[in-house]
């Protein structure tokens, strides 16, 4: 296959889910994964796509979030281990931060039977969570048609009214230098959930870790604990901050 119909059906997959990793392209375009690190080397220089540490996103994504339904189909069973994960730290009585994040959907599955009490701006969480044995608190505000979420002054002034045990939160990117979100309203969420619990869980696939986006917003005094499946040179900066590492295989 040439790298004209390499890159062509690339696009096709970005504009299906917004973001993609080099292992889910090999496999779908049926080439190695040298081939595909060497193509989106290649359309990054031309400004075809956003590269990321590990896979790429659409140009506009990078400015723009990713609609959650796309968001949610990426990476699942990197999502499942790190929720499965973080979901043994969560004990019975416990009151619980989840935001919006595609990740943090995934920790539903494996909370359903915990007599705890969630905290959440997301709807689909809350829906996921209905008829189960959690207490739901659903932040309130201004909804976000596309994310699936609540945002704005509101949710803020909600949030700073409770206190809770843990938060499980996620971002665009992190890095050694910070935390990045693609949106102000994500990032003023994460910061306020963050500010009101006793310790704050960083859900974050391999794909996050590296990673900058269009919004720094804060460096990485708010995480505690980074849950991951990235096994890498990275780890080894986040530690020197501070974090404690929670790490998975996939």
């Amino acid at each position: 296959m040439t790298f004209q119909k390499r890159a062509h059906k690339i696009l096709e997959l970005l504009e299906t889910y917004g973001e993609v990793e080099i292992r889910q392209l090999a496999t779908k375009i049926g080439v190695s994964e040298v081939t595909v690190r060497r193509d989106l080397t290649s359309m990054a220089a031309n400004g075809l796509l956003y590269r990321t540490h590990g896979g790429a996103m659409k140009i506009s994504d990078v400015i723009k979030p990713v609609s959650f339904a796309n968001k949610a189909e990426v990476n699942l069973k990197a999502k499942d281990a790190i929720c499965k994960r973080a979901a043994e730290d969560i004990a019975e009585g416990d009151v619980i931060f989840i935001d919006c994040g595609s990740t943090a959907f995934r920790l539903c599955q494996f909370i359903k039977n915990k007599n705890i009490k969630v905290i959440t701006n997301s709807l689909p969480i809350v829906n996921e969570l209905q008829h189960s044995a959690v207490t739901i608190n659903l932040i309130g505000g201004e909804v976000d048609a596309s994310r699936q979420a609540i945002h704005g002054t509101m949710a803020l002034e909600h949030i700073s009214r409770y206190h809770a045990d843990k938060a499980f939160l996620g971002v665009d990117g992190i890095t050694a230098e910070g935390l990045y979100a693609g949106s102000e309203y994500e990032a003023a969420n994460t910061l306020a959930m963050a500010a009101q619990t006793n310790c704050t869980y960083m859900l974050c696939d391999a794909s996050k870790i590296g990673k900058t986006s269009y919004l720094k917003f804060n460096n990485l005094s708010i995480v505690d604990i980074l849950v991951t499946n990235y096994n890498g040179p990275e780890l080894n900066k986040f530690q020197s901050k501070g974090i404690s590492l929670s790490p998975v295989t996939v």
